[in-house]
């Protein structure tokens, strides 16, 4: 007599994969997702669950979508040999999309790390076949990224049904992506030779990739003539990317240091505490951001133009502060000046430590400075870049027409050229000094509220920032607004050209043994002071 025992574990995974035979038996005739196929995505092996998969999205319909989008975002749950899907408070039947109701003992669905990404590729091939031309574009990008021969059948389809020429073309190129790996020689031929049309990195790199496993010279050389063709298109994307860094890096430049062409440039004060002017006008735009996100959640988007004038006006009133209480005893004394200004930017710096902490506080772009212009295959220019170098433009301009068309320009101009003769004409010079240091710390609290668009908000922040500025004011020429305009676009694009051929630190060192000598040479900068001074 023979004793068979058997370990329930042991059947109940002999009985898994019975009835996955079968299950794979009856879809090889029909595609629908079935109440056995929600079923197998759900429960047993991953290697199983990922052939069913495979299986259902050759035919996909839209509950089978709807199913896999609610396994990868966790919204299934399984009772016995039923599959539900959540959504709220109700249940709804994958197969038939009725609302049903879910039994107590109902447990969720859990999706392992492969699983899940094989739901994202799986999910992303499927958008292929949707109504919006932008998700079945994307969903072709993402296939070119990552070629996977299991979606081979759909993008055949895929193929067939499209209608737009430019899909169907980009169609094509995520097809020879994936027959590049192809076991015949002819076929990886052809989708070199294809590939050779499809300007973009992420080819170049698939192209790369291959090269350094292909054995058949003549695939080999199709190949390197395809990379070669990439490469000569893709370098003025990269030439036009550093202008455009160059030009971004000049704005924030151009922002920083207009607020000191007017208390160094046209005040002769030098205020190390710039900086820190800066990085209030920052934290004042983290604070307006925090302050609409819990009571106008609504409006958020709009934060920002509120957030404009508020940190301009809190950084114009700490500079009247300083200017009123520390820096009206020290004119004419420069070095009393550059310790007390460099004390009260500790002083600053600590302040804002004890109040927010001494970590970095991020603030968000609205949605409307999210995202990008896709210029070029290989040059993205993000919106908050380019709203900065539009509100840069904004900034010089509006500071232009101050200083030259306004009666506190005029005063301002005034108290700078002559002193004396202004107080004899009338001119309040103490308060001028005071309205035109507030001027320029309010100009330099909108650098910090540009800045806080494009990187983290920290105590810190103004110190990355202070010497390019000090820079650029001096090499234009102290006094020239116009000056400071072509230091800061020159000093901005020639440091990011000199970045992409010696590295960032060679090319800072570059720009201030250019600045030295030029500076030796010429030490009025670009645009010498025309006239005569009256107090020379």
């Amino acid at each position: 007599m023979v004793t068979m025992i058997f370990n329930s574990d042991k059947m109940k995974f002999i009985l898994q994969r019975v009835l996955m035979n079968i299950l794979l038996l009856c879809a090889a005739n029909s595609y629908a997702i079935t109440a056995q196929q929600a079923f197998s995505l759900s429960v047993g092996e991953t290697d199983q669950r990922i052939a069913v998969l495979q299986l259902v999205i050759k035919e996909p319909d839209d509950k089978t979508i709807q199913f896999l989008q609610a396994l990868s975002d966790d919204s299934v749950k399984i009772a016995e040999t039923r599959v539900f899907i959540i959504k709220g408070n109700r249940g709804v039947d994958p197969v038939t999309g009725e609302s049903v109701s879910v039994p107590a003992s109902a447990q969720d669905v859990v999706s392992n790390n492969r699983m899940r990404g094989e739901l994202d590729a799986a999910l992303s091939a499927l958008r292929l076949f949707s109504s919006d031309p932008q998700q079945r574009m994307a969903a072709v990008k993402a296939l070119q990224k990552d070629p996977d021969p299991s979606k081979f059948e759909v993008l055949q389809k895929a193929f067939k049904l499209e209608q737009n020429s430019t899909i169907r073309e980009q169609i094509e190129i995520a097809t020879a992506s994936i027959l590049l790996s192809s076991d015949q020689v002819s076929l990886r031929l052809e989708a070199a030779k294809k590939l050779d049309s499809n300007h973009s990195p992420d080819t170049q790199l698939l192209l790369n990739q291959r090269l350094d496993v292909e054995a058949d010279p003549q695939v080999k050389a199709s190949i390197q003539d395809s990379i070669k063709t990439i490469v000569s298109s893709l370098i003025w994307g990269e030439r036009i990317g550093a202008l455009f860094t160059g030009v971004s890096l000049s704005s924030i430049l151009l922002l920083v240091a207009l607020g000191l062409a007017i208390t160094y440039g046209l005040m002769g004060v030098i205020n190390m505490a710039h900086g820190e002017l800066m990085m209030v006008g920052a934290y004042a735009t983290y604070v307006i951001q925090v302050l609409f996100r819990h009571y106008f959640e609504t409006y958020f988007d709009y934060y920002l133009i509120v957030a404009v004038p508020v940190s301009f006006i809190a950084s114009a009133l700490v500079g009247a502060i300083l200017e009123r209480s520390v820096l009206r005893f020290l004119y004419g004394r420069p070095l009393e000046t550059l310790l007390a200004t460099w004390g009260i930017s500790l002083m600053l710096m600590q302040l804002v430590r004890t109040l927010f902490g001494a970590q970095n506080v991020t603030v968000e772009n609205p949605s409307w400075m999210s995202g990008g212009i896709q210029a070029l295959p290989n040059l993205t220019l993000p919106w908050n870049r380019m709203v900065i170098i539009g509100f840069a433009a904004f900034v010089l301009i509006s500071m232009a027409l101050l200083i030259s068309r306004t009666r506190l320009g005029l005063f301002v101009r005034g108290v700078t050229q002559n002193r004396s003769m202004a107080a004899c004409m009338g001119v309040n010079t103490a308060r001028i000094d005071t309205y035109a240091f507030a001027l320029g710390s309010g100009i330099a609290g909108l650098a910090g509220c540009a800045l806080s668009q494009i990187g983290n908000v920290g105590p810190d922040l103004g110190q990355g920032y202070i010497v390019d500025a000090f820079m650029v004011v001096v090499l234009g020429g102290v006094g020239q607004l116009a000056g400071t305009v072509y230091a800061a676009l020159g000093l901005g694009v020639i440091n990011k050209i000199l970045e992409g051929l010696t590295g960032a630190v060679l090319a800072k060192i570059a720009v201030l043994i250019f600045i030295v000598i030029f500076i030796q040479k010429r030490p009025q900068g670009l645009f010498a002071i025309k006239g005569r001074s009256a107090e020379a």
